[in-house]
């Protein structure tokens, strides 16, 4: 069953966030993920719970290889990258 990674970021640092883009990109790539959304506009319909602000959304064939994906010694080198220019959410869910 395919699985999909979801991000919110808030960026406190958006010229400090591109190098951790433009190298976590080619990593899903290497997991077979597949970027569905990355960045673009949202229309909130409804907000009881939560408010996004930037949102990525990666596919990839199932919940073990996002997580795979996820803790991989080559997406953790970078993920400090992140955390150091932003506040985020991020979660696996399973889907169709």
């Amino acid at each position: 069953m395919p699985a999909y990674l979801v991000v919110d970021t808030l960026l406190d640092d958006p010229a400090g966030y591109e190098p951790y883009k433009a190298q976590a990109k080619p990593i899903a790539e290497r997991f077979g993920g597949e970027y569905l959304a990355r960045g673009g506009p949202i229309t909130v319909k409804e907000s009881d719970l939560w408010v996004p602000t930037r949102m990525v959304m990666v596919k990839f064939a199932d919940s073990e290889t996002a997580n795979r994906f996820y803790d991989s010694p080559e997406y953790q080198a970078i993920l400090p990258i992140s955390k150091k220019s932003a506040r985020r959410t991020a979660f696996v869910l399973e889907g169709v």
